[in-house]
Protein backbone atom coordinates (compact mmCIF):
# COMPACT_ATOMS: atom_id res chain seq x y z
CA UNK A 1 0.00 0.00 0.00
CA UNK A 2 1.82 2.57 -1.43
CA UNK A 3 1.71 6.47 -0.10
CA UNK A 4 1.56 7.44 -3.90
CA UNK A 5 -2.00 6.09 -4.52
CA UNK A 6 -3.18 6.67 -0.87
CA UNK A 7 -2.76 9.92 -1.24
CA UNK A 8 -4.24 9.45 -5.12
CA UNK A 9 -7.36 7.54 -4.31
CA UNK A 10 -8.21 8.89 -0.81
CA UNK A 11 -7.68 12.99 -0.98
CA UNK A 12 -7.44 13.75 -4.21
CA UNK A 13 -3.67 14.84 -3.96
CA UNK A 14 0.11 14.19 -4.82
CA UNK A 15 2.33 12.68 -2.62
CA UNK A 16 4.09 15.83 -1.15
CA UNK A 17 3.75 14.59 2.39
CA UNK A 18 -0.13 15.81 2.64
CA UNK A 19 -1.61 12.46 3.93
CA UNK A 20 -1.23 11.89 7.97
CA UNK A 21 -0.35 8.77 10.28
CA UNK A 22 -3.88 7.85 10.91
CA UNK A 23 -4.80 8.05 7.05
CA UNK A 24 -2.82 5.74 5.88
CA UNK A 25 -2.95 3.13 9.53
CA UNK A 26 -7.32 3.85 8.41
CA UNK A 27 -6.69 3.02 5.23
CA UNK A 28 -4.00 -0.02 5.89
CA UNK A 29 -6.77 -1.43 8.07
CA UNK A 30 -8.94 -1.65 5.43
CA UNK A 31 -7.23 -3.08 3.22
CA UNK A 32 -5.76 -5.97 5.17
CA UNK A 33 -9.31 -6.82 6.56
CA UNK A 34 -10.72 -7.08 2.64
CA UNK A 35 -7.70 -9.27 1.39
CA UNK A 36 -5.90 -12.76 2.34
CA UNK A 37 -2.46 -11.77 1.22
CA UNK A 38 0.44 -10.25 3.47
CA UNK A 39 0.36 -6.55 2.79
CA UNK A 40 3.31 -4.13 3.41
CA UNK A 41 2.65 -0.65 4.24
CA UNK A 42 4.19 2.84 3.03
CA UNK A 43 5.23 4.36 6.65
CA UNK A 44 6.56 6.86 4.70
CA UNK A 45 9.15 9.16 6.93
CA UNK A 46 7.24 7.64 10.03
CA UNK A 47 5.43 10.88 10.77
CA UNK A 48 8.56 12.57 13.36
CA UNK A 49 11.44 11.12 15.44
CA UNK A 50 12.48 7.97 16.89
CA UNK A 51 9.60 7.80 19.03
CA UNK A 52 6.84 8.73 16.40
CA UNK A 53 8.78 6.09 14.42
CA UNK A 54 8.01 3.40 17.46
CA UNK A 55 4.31 4.67 17.32
CA UNK A 56 4.23 4.05 13.47
CA UNK A 57 5.45 0.80 13.79
CA UNK A 58 3.26 -0.54 16.34
CA UNK A 59 -0.05 1.27 14.78
CA UNK A 60 1.42 -0.42 11.30
CA UNK A 61 1.27 -3.82 13.30
CA UNK A 62 -1.87 -3.38 14.87
CA UNK A 63 -3.71 -2.64 11.25
CA UNK A 64 -2.65 -5.86 9.98
CA UNK A 65 0.17 -5.08 8.17
CA UNK A 66 3.01 -7.84 7.32
CA UNK A 67 5.64 -5.39 6.44
CA UNK A 68 5.76 -1.04 6.90
CA UNK A 69 8.85 0.48 4.21
CA UNK A 70 10.41 3.92 6.39
CA UNK A 71 12.64 6.22 4.49
CA UNK A 72 15.13 9.04 5.10
CA UNK A 73 13.42 11.97 4.14
CA UNK A 74 12.81 14.94 5.64
CA UNK A 75 9.64 16.63 6.31
CA UNK A 76 7.26 17.12 4.01
CA UNK A 77 8.81 14.28 1.98
CA UNK A 78 8.76 14.23 -1.80
CA UNK A 79 7.79 11.35 -4.21
CA UNK A 80 10.75 9.49 -4.80
CA UNK A 81 11.30 10.04 -8.27
CA UNK A 82 10.14 13.62 -8.13
CA UNK A 83 12.33 17.00 -7.33
CA UNK A 84 12.82 18.79 -3.92
CA UNK A 85 13.95 15.67 -1.81
CA UNK A 86 16.20 16.12 1.47
CA UNK A 87 17.21 13.37 3.81
CA UNK A 88 17.95 13.57 7.14
CA UNK A 89 21.43 13.05 8.89
CA UNK A 90 23.20 9.45 8.56
CA UNK A 91 23.19 9.15 12.57
CA UNK A 92 19.06 10.08 12.72
CA UNK A 93 18.58 8.10 9.97
CA UNK A 94 20.32 5.17 11.75
CA UNK A 95 18.24 5.59 14.86
CA UNK A 96 14.78 5.64 13.28
CA UNK A 97 15.87 1.61 12.30
CA UNK A 98 16.90 0.75 15.30
CA UNK A 99 13.52 2.37 16.88
CA UNK A 100 11.65 0.48 14.45
CA UNK A 101 13.05 -2.78 15.01
CA UNK A 102 12.74 -1.82 18.80
CA UNK A 103 8.50 -0.76 18.47
CA UNK A 104 8.53 -4.68 16.83
CA UNK A 105 10.24 -6.31 19.54
CA UNK A 106 8.22 -4.32 21.92
CA UNK A 107 4.82 -5.24 20.50
CA UNK A 108 5.68 -9.13 20.29
CA UNK A 109 5.38 -9.39 16.37
CA UNK A 110 7.02 -10.51 13.32
CA UNK A 111 6.10 -7.35 11.16
CA UNK A 112 9.02 -6.95 8.32
CA UNK A 113 10.79 -3.34 8.03
CA UNK A 114 12.02 -2.64 4.56
CA UNK A 115 14.87 0.37 4.85
CA UNK A 116 14.80 2.89 2.48
CA UNK A 117 16.73 5.63 1.44
CA UNK A 118 16.50 8.51 -0.95
CA UNK A 119 19.85 9.45 -0.45
CA UNK A 120 20.70 8.49 -4.03
CA UNK A 121 19.12 11.71 -5.57
CA UNK A 122 19.30 13.63 -2.73
CA UNK A 123 23.34 13.24 -2.08
CA UNK A 124 25.02 10.81 -3.70
CA UNK A 125 25.31 6.61 -4.63
CA UNK A 126 28.16 6.27 -2.21
CA UNK A 127 25.91 7.95 0.40
CA UNK A 128 23.23 5.33 -0.15
CA UNK A 129 25.15 2.67 -0.25
CA UNK A 130 26.70 3.81 3.08
CA UNK A 131 23.34 4.17 4.54
CA UNK A 132 21.66 1.00 3.33
CA UNK A 133 24.67 -0.90 5.51
CA UNK A 134 24.32 0.90 8.33
CA UNK A 135 20.23 0.14 8.14
CA UNK A 136 21.33 -3.55 7.67
CA UNK A 137 23.80 -3.24 10.39
CA UNK A 138 20.80 -1.53 12.82
CA UNK A 139 18.43 -5.05 11.92
CA UNK A 140 16.16 -3.72 8.74
CA UNK A 141 14.99 -7.04 7.24
CA UNK A 142 15.01 -5.81 3.67
CA UNK A 143 16.73 -2.71 1.97
CA UNK A 144 15.40 -0.24 -0.48
CA UNK A 145 17.40 2.37 -2.43
CA UNK A 146 14.86 4.53 -4.50
CA UNK A 147 15.27 5.81 -7.84
CA UNK A 148 18.75 4.15 -8.98
CA UNK A 149 19.84 5.29 -12.31
CA UNK A 150 21.77 2.46 -13.94
CA UNK A 151 21.93 -1.29 -14.09
CA UNK A 152 25.37 -0.86 -12.55
CA UNK A 153 24.02 1.26 -9.60
CA UNK A 154 21.63 -1.75 -9.04
CA UNK A 155 24.25 -4.52 -9.00
CA UNK A 156 26.28 -2.31 -6.56
CA UNK A 157 23.26 -2.16 -4.21
CA UNK A 158 22.54 -5.40 -4.21
CA UNK A 159 26.48 -6.58 -3.58
CA UNK A 160 25.59 -4.81 -0.34
CA UNK A 161 25.36 -7.02 2.56
CA UNK A 162 24.72 -9.45 0.40
CA UNK A 163 22.18 -11.73 3.00
CA UNK A 164 20.12 -9.15 3.62
CA UNK A 165 17.26 -9.40 0.66
CA UNK A 166 16.86 -5.88 -1.67
CA UNK A 167 13.72 -4.29 -3.16
CA UNK A 168 13.52 -2.94 -6.57
CA UNK A 169 10.76 -0.35 -7.82
CA UNK A 170 9.97 -0.35 -11.01
CA UNK A 171 8.14 2.89 -12.05
CA UNK A 172 6.26 2.20 -14.74
CA UNK A 173 5.60 4.76 -17.11
CA UNK A 174 9.22 6.23 -16.84
CA UNK A 175 11.19 6.70 -13.65
CA UNK A 176 15.08 7.38 -12.96
CA UNK A 177 15.48 3.07 -12.52
CA UNK A 178 15.69 0.89 -15.54
CA UNK A 179 12.77 -1.29 -16.45
CA UNK A 180 13.89 -5.12 -15.90
CA UNK A 181 12.13 -8.20 -15.82
CA UNK A 182 11.74 -10.20 -12.71
CA UNK A 183 13.99 -12.62 -14.08
CA UNK A 184 16.39 -9.91 -14.70
CA UNK A 185 15.97 -8.24 -11.20
CA UNK A 186 16.36 -11.70 -9.61
CA UNK A 187 20.25 -12.41 -11.61
CA UNK A 188 21.26 -9.27 -10.07
CA UNK A 189 20.32 -10.06 -7.02
CA UNK A 190 17.18 -8.48 -5.50
CA UNK A 191 14.71 -10.57 -4.18
CA UNK A 192 11.26 -8.18 -3.97
CA UNK A 193 10.03 -5.53 -6.93
CA UNK A 194 7.30 -3.54 -6.68
CA UNK A 195 5.82 -1.57 -8.93
CA UNK A 196 3.63 0.86 -7.39
CA UNK A 197 1.25 2.83 -10.55
CA UNK A 198 0.07 0.22 -12.41
CA UNK A 199 -3.46 -0.39 -10.21
CA UNK A 200 -3.73 3.48 -9.97
CA UNK A 201 -2.66 4.50 -13.50
CA UNK A 202 -4.99 1.91 -15.50
CA UNK A 203 -7.95 3.16 -13.35
CA UNK A 204 -7.27 6.65 -13.86
CA UNK A 205 -7.09 5.95 -17.86
CA UNK A 206 -10.31 3.89 -17.31
CA UNK A 207 -12.38 6.62 -15.53
CA UNK A 208 -11.33 9.09 -18.33
CA UNK A 209 -12.41 6.46 -20.90
CA UNK A 210 -15.72 5.73 -19.39
CA UNK A 211 -15.98 9.36 -18.20
CA UNK A 212 -15.79 10.39 -21.81
CA UNK A 213 -18.14 7.80 -23.45
CA UNK A 214 -20.89 9.16 -20.56
CA UNK A 215 -20.01 12.64 -21.66
CA UNK A 216 -20.57 11.44 -26.03
CA UNK A 217 -24.51 9.83 -24.79
CA UNK A 218 -23.37 6.55 -24.89
CA UNK A 219 -21.56 4.01 -21.80
CA UNK A 220 -18.68 2.69 -21.69
CA UNK A 221 -17.85 -0.14 -23.77
CA UNK A 222 -17.76 -4.16 -22.71
CA UNK A 223 -13.95 -4.17 -23.22
CA UNK A 224 -13.36 -1.84 -19.99
CA UNK A 225 -16.80 -2.34 -18.65
CA UNK A 226 -17.32 -5.38 -16.61
CA UNK A 227 -21.03 -7.26 -16.42
CA UNK A 228 -23.07 -5.99 -13.18
CA UNK A 229 -22.98 -10.00 -12.39
CA UNK A 230 -18.79 -9.88 -12.75
CA UNK A 231 -18.95 -6.87 -10.38
CA UNK A 232 -20.18 -8.37 -8.05
CA UNK A 233 -18.94 -11.41 -7.62
CA UNK A 234 -15.60 -9.89 -7.73
CA UNK A 235 -16.68 -7.32 -4.63
CA UNK A 236 -17.83 -10.37 -2.66
CA UNK A 237 -21.96 -10.24 -3.44
CA UNK A 238 -21.91 -14.35 -4.09
CA UNK A 239 -19.84 -15.16 -1.31
CA UNK A 240 -21.92 -13.34 1.09
CA UNK A 241 -24.95 -14.87 0.26
CA UNK A 242 -23.56 -18.26 0.40
CA UNK A 243 -22.15 -17.77 3.64
CA UNK A 244 -25.03 -15.65 5.36
CA UNK A 245 -27.46 -18.74 4.35
CA UNK A 246 -25.61 -20.36 7.21
CA UNK A 247 -27.59 -18.14 9.56
CA UNK A 248 -30.55 -17.58 8.78
CA UNK A 249 -33.31 -18.43 11.66
CA UNK A 250 -36.36 -20.02 10.28
CA UNK A 251 -39.53 -18.82 11.36
CA UNK A 252 -42.39 -20.51 12.32
CA UNK A 253 -45.41 -19.24 11.00
CA UNK A 254 -48.61 -18.72 12.52
CA UNK A 255 -51.81 -20.05 11.15
CA UNK A 256 -53.83 -17.66 8.88
CA UNK A 257 -55.74 -15.76 10.74
CA UNK A 258 -58.30 -15.32 8.01
CA UNK A 259 -59.59 -18.86 8.99
CA UNK A 260 -62.59 -19.33 11.87
CA UNK A 261 -62.39 -22.42 13.71
CA UNK A 262 -64.71 -24.32 16.09
CA UNK A 263 -63.35 -25.28 19.24
CA UNK A 264 -65.56 -27.82 21.19
CA UNK A 265 -65.05 -29.55 24.28
CA UNK A 266 -67.25 -32.13 25.74
CA UNK A 267 -67.12 -33.67 29.04
CA UNK A 268 -67.59 -36.38 29.84
CA UNK A 269 -70.62 -36.66 30.99
CA UNK A 270 -71.70 -35.29 27.45
CA UNK A 271 -71.94 -31.45 29.25
CA UNK A 272 -70.39 -29.17 26.24
CA UNK A 273 -68.13 -26.98 28.08
CA UNK A 274 -67.47 -24.59 24.79
CA UNK A 275 -68.90 -24.58 21.44
CA UNK A 276 -67.46 -21.22 20.10
CA UNK A 277 -66.51 -19.82 16.75
CA UNK A 278 -62.64 -18.61 17.21
CA UNK A 279 -60.39 -17.25 14.81
CA UNK A 280 -57.29 -19.72 14.61
CA UNK A 281 -54.59 -16.98 15.22
CA UNK A 282 -56.86 -16.17 18.24
CA UNK A 283 -56.99 -20.01 19.06
CA UNK A 284 -53.29 -20.59 18.86
CA UNK A 285 -52.66 -18.62 21.39
CA UNK A 286 -55.56 -19.59 23.72
CA UNK A 287 -53.61 -23.27 23.45
CA UNK A 288 -51.32 -22.00 25.82
CA UNK A 289 -54.34 -21.92 28.60
CA UNK A 290 -56.34 -24.50 27.63
CA UNK A 291 -54.90 -27.95 28.27
CA UNK A 292 -56.23 -29.57 25.95
CA UNK A 293 -54.50 -27.66 23.49
CA UNK A 294 -51.02 -27.84 24.82
CA UNK A 295 -48.56 -28.65 22.12
CA UNK A 296 -50.95 -28.79 19.17
CA UNK A 297 -48.94 -27.55 15.79
CA UNK A 298 -51.96 -25.18 14.42
CA UNK A 299 -49.90 -24.40 11.49
CA UNK A 300 -49.36 -28.67 10.59
CA UNK A 301 -53.08 -28.97 10.93
CA UNK A 302 -54.22 -25.84 8.76
CA UNK A 303 -51.89 -26.84 6.37
CA UNK A 304 -53.96 -26.88 2.88
CA UNK A 305 -57.03 -25.74 5.02
CA UNK A 306 -59.54 -22.83 3.97
CA UNK A 307 -62.86 -21.56 5.07
CA UNK A 308 -64.58 -23.44 1.47
CA UNK A 309 -63.73 -26.74 4.04
CA UNK A 310 -66.74 -26.16 6.37
CA UNK A 311 -67.67 -28.90 9.02
CA UNK A 312 -64.11 -30.71 8.13
CA UNK A 313 -62.20 -32.23 11.49
CA UNK A 314 -58.64 -30.99 12.41
CA UNK A 315 -58.57 -32.35 15.75
CA UNK A 316 -60.27 -34.91 17.83
CA UNK A 317 -58.65 -35.74 20.59
CA UNK A 318 -59.09 -36.29 24.69
CA UNK A 319 -57.49 -34.59 27.20
CA UNK A 320 -56.10 -35.98 30.92
CA UNK A 321 -59.33 -35.59 32.22
CA UNK A 322 -61.73 -37.42 29.85
CA UNK A 323 -62.68 -33.92 28.20
CA UNK A 324 -63.10 -34.42 24.29
CA UNK A 325 -61.33 -31.50 22.68
CA UNK A 326 -62.52 -31.25 19.25
CA UNK A 327 -61.30 -28.54 16.29
CA UNK A 328 -62.93 -27.69 12.75
CA UNK A 329 -63.43 -25.11 9.85
CA UNK A 330 -66.14 -22.71 10.98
Amino acid sequence: MGGFCVSAARLGLPDVGLISYGEMVEQGRLITEAVSVPVIGDGDNGYGNAMNIKRTVKGYTNAGFAGIMLEDQVAPKACGHTEGRKVISREDAVMHIKAAVDARKESGSDIVIIARTDSRQAVSLDEALWRVQAFADAGADVLFIDALASVEEMKAFCAVSPKVPKMANMLEGGGKTPILSPAELKEIGFSLVVYPLSLIGVSMRAMEDALIAIKNGGVPPPSILPSFEEIKDTLGFNRYYKEEKQYVVQQAQSPPNGIVLRLKITEKSGAQKINEGIPAGILEKMSKVIPGLAGVNFTEILQGADQSQKGKVLLDREDASGDRIQVSIE
